[in-house]
């Protein structure tokens, strides 16, 4: 198994979207790369502590790999906009690659040189590519929101197309 990184805006985004893939065995939505430790959702939506909301995910690489990954996550959020993904703003909502080692790095520096270079957007991509240092488990009620929640007001205006997006785009991939 491997883990993966991710932040495109809001967390709940990501998990309802990715976790549908094959090969994906677990997924945490949580903080990193952050100033303070064990944070809470309420101190990270102040701005002030540094962390980015992401998901975790462990993944399956002989059934989808990183680069795989990569290309979903570049698809169902917009890597262009600085701290903001639709009316979600702020830093917590950037658009971040946490590498757990050198390959992954290289794969996502690469692959972000060759989507720039495909003028695919109007605006350079501003997504952040790092090493991982420390991830924080986010509170229970963010695990599985899209899932617990489709009523919800934000999952029916942010979420359902994304998730169709992703169904249109990426149905081989899906579970």
């Amino acid at each position: 198994m491997t883990i993966a990184t991710l932040g495109g805006g809001c967390f709940w985004c990501l998990d309802a979207t990715l976790k549908n893939l094959k090969g994906i065995a677990n997924f945490v939505s949580g903080y990193a790369d952050g100033t303070i430790e064990n944070p809470t959702y309420q101190q990270i939506c102040t701005g002030t502590t540094g962390h980015a909301e992401v998901v975790q995910i462990t993944y399956d690489s002989n059934i989808i790999n990183f680069q795989t990954l990569l290309q979903v996550f570049f698809t169902i959020h917009d890597p262009t906009t600085l701290n903001r993904q639709g009316a979600d703003t702020g830093t917590q909502y950037r658009s971040i690659i946490l590498c757990h080692n050198d390959e992954q790095l290289s794969m996502a520096k690469d692959y972000i040189a060759q989507l720039d270079a495909s003028d695919i957007w109007a605006n350079p991509i501003v997504t952040e590519v790092k090493p991982l240092e420390t991830f924080y488990e986010a509170e229970k009620y963010h695990q599985n929101y899209f899932q617990l929640n489709p009523t919800n007001g934000y999952c029916q205006a942010v979420i359902s197309p994304k998730l169709s997006k992703l169904k249109a785009e990426y149905q081989s991939l899906l579970k």
